[in-house]
């Protein structure tokens, strides 16, 4: 959905890459959801760095880092709150980056940003959309990550979505989403399956 929103409204050179296989080969086995950020974020800036290589002569890395995410990060100005969980773009990024980074909107709030999104007149379906969490549904799969539970939390989650949009709730509320758990269910046959 973000590719073509992308691709009609801003007529950009978007280049996608697909790291899924690896993703999931790294994450096996793993059930702590800290870890798997940690994972995730590494694997992420892995991936990052060699996309760069492909491009040229970028000169800016710009991120939609929001102030939640540093606030979550890190504790700030001596403040005695601990870290409520990672984020792979917030202390994450390699120190030696070639590229200078841009981050406009670390200081607003979600709210802020969507009223600044408004009035820039930038496409409602990207401003108003529901946050998806940086660590994909990996931290929304309880347990171990693995393709068949990706799958059945992607059309989950697509059920979700339709449905908040259909009774009118997904424009009024912050977040909705659906979450898996690993463990042993009975298919329709009455056959136990793991999921």
């Amino acid at each position: 959905m973000v590719r073509e929103v992308f691709g009609r409204h801003f007529k950009i050179k978007l280049q996608y890459e697909d790291a899924s296989k690896l993703f999931l080969r790294r994450l096996k086995g793993v059930t702590d959801p800290e870890r798997k950020r940690k994972i995730i974020g590494r694997t992420f800036i892995e991936v990052f760095q060699a996309a760069t290589k492909r491009v040229g002569q970028a000169k800016f890395l710009a991120q939609g880092t929001l102030y939640p995410d540093v606030i979550e990060s890190v504790p700030i100005g001596g403040n005695p709150a601990q870290m409520i969980k990672s984020h792979h773009n917030v202390g994450g990024l390699p120190k030696n980056m070639k590229f200078k980074l841009v981050e406009p909107l670390a200081r607003l709030f979600k709210d802020e940003v969507r009223e600044l999104g408004l009035e820039l007149g930038l496409p409602r379906e990207i401003v108003l959309r529901q946050p998806f969490p940086g660590p994909g549904l990996a931290v929304r799969i309880l347990g171990e990550v693995t393709p068949k539970r990706c799958d059945i939390l992607r059309a989950a989650d697509t059920i979700v979505v339709e449905e908040m949009k259909a009774s009118g709730w997904y424009y009024k509320i912050w977040q909705s989403f659906a979450v898996t758990a690993a463990g042993a269910q009975r298919g329709r046959d009455g056959r136990r399956a793991d999921v």
